[in-house]
């Protein structure tokens, strides 16, 4: 059996992960993440720069959030703690897809996780108070190369439960919409993503780390 069940989301570079769980008396053991299971769904390994963690109450929306590429910042993302929306939109101009996006719910149900690629725009909406976001990331933080798209720009049609009371940060509030960040051509573009995808592909393999048993 699969350590992991893997699934490539309708937007091409994001996939989810489903680890195998392991109850017994003591609770449940799983692996959220496998360095193996991962390179080999996305077709390299994903380098960890950096790790974020966020703690929200229902109803906040982070996103829509991106950064230009190269070198573009990977997320893997789950959650320990609560129940989230995550989001995937297609954000990078000349893209099949673009303008489009896919949504998994993570909780501590399932376990899901979900890997988005560079160059892609990612929301996570909290289900409930106290929904903790891990996330691991491909490239550190640097704040002349962070973008975002407004969430609630009704061209992207962004399926969020109505019944919530959002929350947003005044910058995510701001944020431009697809069309206007298009124009200001301040989004990724598909041919340089899957150039830099490429890159990825052709760097020297690094051997993944060993996984933890229960």
């Amino acid at each position: 059996m699969p350590a992991v069940q893997t699934r490539q989301l309708a937007i091409d570079g994001a996939w989810e992960f489903v680890p195998d769980q392991h109850p017994d008396d003591r609770g449940v053991f799983a692996n959220p993440y496998l360095a193996d299971e991962v390179a080999r769904a996305v077709g390299h390994p994903m380098a960890l720069a950096q790790t974020n963690h966020s703690v929200s109450r229902r109803g906040t929306l982070r996103g829509v959030h991106y950064a230009m590429v190269p070198p573009g910042q990977a997320k893997y993302v789950h959650c320990p703690r609560g129940a989230a929306l995550d989001i995937v939109v297609d954000i990078r101009v000349g893209s099949p897809t673009f303008g489009r996006h896919d949504t998994v719910r993570l909780d501590t149900v399932d376990l899901a996780a979900v890997y988005v690629g560079e160059g892609l725009g990612h929301v996570v909406v909290a289900l409930e108070d106290d929904t903790v976001i891990s996330y691991l990331c491909s490239t550190g933080y640097e704040p002349g190369r962070e973008r975002g798209v407004s969430a609630l720009d009704p061209a992207l049609g962004l399926r969020i439960p109505p019944d919530l009371d959002l929350v947003l940060s005044d910058r995510d509030r701001a944020a431009p919409t697809l069309a206007e960040a298009q124009t200001a051509g301040v989004l990724p573009r598909y041919d340089d993503c899957l150039a830099f995808y490429e890159t990825l592909r052709r760097s020297p393999a690094r051997e993944a780390p060993r996984r933890s048993g229960p």
